[in-house]
């Protein structure tokens, strides 16, 4: 691979993991500002480790977000009594549901440029294919797959352009292969 290409491809997969990390740590904090804040408000002991806890599991998809509000609740429940308990669960579940659903496709819309929808189509498929490290890398090596794609394609067009610029096609002799496209 010419290094041109090769300093695109690894940028943008740099770049879109980057990106993707940054978005779900918006998330996590978000989680875990809620979630601790209710743990806090209801009293319950130990209030900033289950925000910590809610905010490092955020990183694993769907998974994290069931054990840290187990934690949460189970936690409450033993220090508080049931009462508590069933408010940290609704707590949890408005801060991992529906307040989530609201958060995370701006972070992530905002972060890898990826309708939402992609994000949760690819998270599943990867997951069921490469088990907990495709739930974690699917959606970044999609935005950066389609980044380099359009990269690529802007960087070959401006070629093509530059060397009709120049009067010849760029292509050199018929049998040059194109310097954008990696032999198989």
């Amino acid at each position: 691979v010419p290094v041109t290409v090769a300093t695109t491809i690894t940028g943008n997969v740099i770049k879109s993991l980057r990106r993707y990390f940054l978005g779900v740590s918006i998330v996590a904090a978000f989680n875990a500002v809620v979630v601790g804040l209710g743990a806090l408000l209801l009293d319950v002991p130990l209030a900033g480790t289950i925000a910590v806890v809610t905010f490092v599991t955020a990183y694993v998809p769907f998974i994290g977000a069931f054990v840290s509000g187990a934690f949460a609740v189970i936690l409450t429940l033993s220090a508080q009594g049931t009462e508590e308990a069933l408010i940290m669960l609704v707590i949890v579940l408005l801060a991992n549901g529906l307040l989530q659903n609201i958060v995370q496709p701006i972070a992530f819309g905002a972060t890898l440029d990826l309708n939402p929808l992609v994000v949760l189509i690819v998270t599943i498929g990867f997951g069921a294919i490469f088990g907990m490290v495709g739930l974690i890398l699917g959606a970044p090596l999609t935005s950066a797959a389609l980044h380099i794609s359009r990269d690529l394609a802007q960087a070959k067009a401006a070629e093509e352009a530059a060397a009709e610029g120049a009067g010849t096609t760029g292509r050199g002799p018929p049998d040059d292969p194109d310097p954008l496209v990696a032999p198989l």
